[in-house]
């Protein structure tokens, strides 16, 4: 019975679909934007229901959020077009980094959803931030949104335990991301004495540590 449902749900709505692209080619359809952000919610809402009605079906989430993204982005578009700006492509991105994220939270042995959902949510950011500050200091923030997405893979427990592999390209990554940044304030010349304090500082204290034990 439910397979049955979701076969006339879908037949439905590629027949209100054909139609719809029908009516938009001939020069019938006046509110052809609406009626596209109904749509894409629609089907969203389609893909939701579906994980609602399995929760195993944790994959339907991810078309899900994407086509309710879309369809948001259609009518924040064509209601406020002014008045979001960058902001839409941002929440766009976010829509869909929620999806991946989502997916992690109901089954921890997707930890691989990490990384789409990391670099999603870094994008979102450089996208929504990419009127306020520079080129440079966005490439900075680019680095360390990668770099801190790595170290969550390496720190979250999975089914095949931690993923210590995820340290190097953190490690690669953050590094990247605060040479672009110190480049952009000026702080390279900083750099290597801070560097050389938190190293010395570490052994101190291993070194302290190790004698008390």
């Amino acid at each position: 019975m439910i397979r049955y449902n979701n076969r006339l749900v879908w037949g439905v709505i590629m027949v209100v679909a054909g139609v719809l692209f029908l009516l938009q080619n001939v020069g019938l359809l006046p509110f052809g934007g609406a009626i596209w952000a109904v749509l894409f919610a629609l089907g969203g809402a389609v893909f939701m229901g579906v994980f609602l009605q399995n929760r195993a079906n944790w994959w339907a989430v991810i078309p899900g959020l994407t086509l309710l993204g879309i369809g948001g982005v259609i009518a924040l578009a064509i209601v406020a077009p002014t008045q979001v700006g960058p902001w839409i492509g941002a929440g766009f991105l976010f829509i869909i980094a929620l999806a991946f994220w989502v997916v992690y939270y109901l089954n921890r042995s997707n930890w691989w959803a990490i990384i789409p959902a990391g670099v999603l949510t870094t994008l979102a950011l450089v996208a929504g931030l990419s009127s306020l500050f520079g080129g440079v200091l966005l490439g900075g923030l680019f680095f360390a949104g990668l770099g801190l997405t790595f170290a969550l893979v390496g720190v979250v427990p999975t089914s095949m335990g931690r993923m210590q592999w995820a340290f190097i390209p953190a490690g690669i990554l953050l590094l990247m991301g605060l040479l672009v940044t110190a480049s952009a304030m000026s702080l390279a010349n900083y750099i290597a004495p801070i560097a050389l304090l938190c190293i010395g500082g570490y052994l101190v204290w291993r070194a302290v540590a190790y004698r008390k034990a």
